[in-house]
């Protein structure tokens, strides 16, 4: 089926693959503990969005320059970890009064889906994988050289892994809301988000390039 081979295989395999949490389901179960349910949601989907970059770039061989260039990739590993510290530190030292809180908790669903976007792409792990889970389904032998079944593998997880990370959100949102209302408590979810993301930072400095 266009040059993808045990469909049926990637499908289950991706879906138990979204239900393992990683950095991408803490992010956005921070983002919705501390700001709430729109804002996980459009962290979901800035994340999905980040996933359709890098099923672009493993389609079309920019990822394998990643892979071959250690400069390259500790810069771009160096950028998000500095990228997630400063989103924590940002929340770490928040003003502890209702204004301030209410302004963090309000930021622009643009700006959130960005910094969701920005978050993905800027991790080179999430290359790493697809550059080694994919090519796992893909026919190689049929003497055409095309970026289709990259395309369609990777949105294909793009789908299943969204819909698991909108879920995520709403439930995690849900589940907080009581916390969010009382003044006190936000500031602590907001100081522990922080905290997370800065966590999240320095275990991004940790990822190696494969050689």
């Amino acid at each position: 089926m266009l040059g993808v081979v045990h469909f049926e295989v990637f499908l289950v395999s991706a879906i138990l693959l979204n239900l393992t949490p990683g950095t991408d389901t803490m992010y956005i179960v921070s983002r919705s503990i501390s700001q709430g349910r729109m804002a996980g949601i459009y962290s979901a989907l800035g994340i999905s969005a980040g996933i359709v970059v890098h099923t672009l770039l493993a389609a079309f061989g920019l990822s394998v320059i990643l892979t071959q260039s250690a400069f390259l990739f500790s810069l771009i590993k160096v950028v998000g970890a500095i990228y997630l510290a400063y989103l924590g530190i940002k929340m770490l030292i928040a003003k502890n009064t209702i204004k301030e809180q209410q302004s963090l908790k309000k930021q622009s669903n643009k700006k959130i889906f960005l910094q969701g976007l920005v978050t993905n792409v800027t991790n080179p792990k999430v290359a790493l994988f697809f550059l080694a889970f994919l090519p796992q389904f893909i026919q190689t032998n049929s003497g055409v050289s095309t970026p289709i079944p990259f395309i369609l593998l990777g949105l294909t997880f793009t789908l299943t892994g969204g819909i698991w990370c909108l879920i995520t959100a709403y439930f995690s949102s849900m589940a907080t809301t009581k916390l969010r209302n009382n003044s006190k408590a936000s500031v602590v979810l907001n100081r522990l988000t922080g905290i997370v993301f800065i966590a999240m930072g320095i275990k991004l400095l940790q990822t190696k390039a494969v050689n």
